[in-house]
């Protein structure tokens, strides 16, 4: 069973992504905080990471980058997902310097995301 870790301050978000996502057979970790989810990556590697970049302790590219500095967490898939109003060629800028696969703005339909999440990890 694929591991996915979701990352979002909405309490809201993560229940409904989790209970979809286990219905669709995934093992699903949730956490609403930036380093919690750090470290929780660095115990119970996922195979995926969703993450929102509006957090309130610490903002989706910074979790993202210390992702990417951990030699053991580097190659991990992370999408963001995010509620921001963030211009097109910006956000594309920002992902690709930081290696993060993709992204989808929330609101957005579940068979969207998780047709890209099947497209990442299956």
């Amino acid at each position: 069973m694929k591991k996915i870790l979701v990352v979002d301050d909405e309490e809201e978000v993560l229940k409904l992504l989790s209970e979809r996502l286990r219905k669709k057979n995934y093992y699903v970790t949730a956490m609403s905080r930036g380093q919690d989810a750090i470290d929780r990556c660095r115990v119970d590697k996922p195979d995926l990471i969703l993450l929102d970049i509006a957090m309130p302790d610490m903002d989706g590219y910074t979790i993202a980058a210390a992702l990417r500095d951990d030699k053991l967490l580097r190659d991990i898939p992370i999408i963001f997902v995010t509620g921001r109003e963030l211009e097109h060629k910006g956000i594309q800028e920002r992902i690709g310097q930081l290696g993060v696969y993709d992204y989808i703005m929330k609101p957005c339909s579940f068979q969207e995301l998780l047709t890209k999440i099947q497209g990442f990890i299956g």
